[in-house]
C-alpha cells in the first residue's frame, strides 16, 4: 500500500502536509479559539472542505456523464464546532449553480448523489451534514 500523504510538525501547533503523487503541499495551523494562530486551514477546516469539495466532484462526475453544465457551481461550507468533546457538529453545504436553465430532471440528478460520495459515507453519523440547494 502506497503512502499517500507525508506530513511534518513544524512547532508552533502548525503541521506542513505533502501529497506525495503530485507534490502539492498545505499547511494547517490551529484555529485561534483553539490557542493557535489561525493563519491556515485547521485539521476541521480541511474536514469540513472536503466534505464540500467531495460533494462537488461526486456532482460534476453525475453532470459531466449526463450531459449538463455545472461549471461555476460556487460553494459555502460552515463549520460549527462542540464542545465536550471538542469536535465538529455540523457541516452546513449550501450550493449555487449558474443560471443555465436547468430542468427539474437535472436538478433532482444532480442532487441525487449529494449524500453518496466517499467523503460524506466517511464521515461519523454524529456529524450532521446539513446541504441546500440553490438553483
Amino acid at each position: 500500500m502506497d503512502v499517500t500523504v507525508k506530513s511534518r510538525y513544524l512547532g508552533n501547533l502548525r503541521v506542513e502536509s505533502t501529497h506525495l503523487q503530485s507534490g502539492n503541499k498545505i499547511i494547517t495551523d490551529a484555529p485561534v479559539d483553539n490557542r493557535g494562530k489561525g493563519e491556515a486551514f485547521s485539521p476541521t477546516d480541511l474536514l469540513a472542505t472536503s466534505l464540500g469539495s467531495c460533494i462537488t466532484t461526486i456532482m460534476g462526475i453525475k453532470a459531466m456523464d449526463n450531459g449538463i453544465d455545472i461549471e461555476g457551481t460556487e460553494v459555502e461550507i460552515t463549520k460549527i464546532m462542540a464542545s465536550d468533546p471538542r469536535r465538529v457538529a455540523e457541516v452546513v453545504v449550501k450550493f449555487f449553480f449558474p443560471d443555465k436553465g436547468y430542468s427539474e430532471e437535472d436538478k433532482k440528478l444532480i442532487e441525487s448523489v449529494a449524500g453518496i460520495s466517499p467523503v460524506p459515507l466517511s464521515l461519523s453519523t454524529n456529524l450532521k451534514q446539513t446541504i441546500h440547494f440553490h438553483w
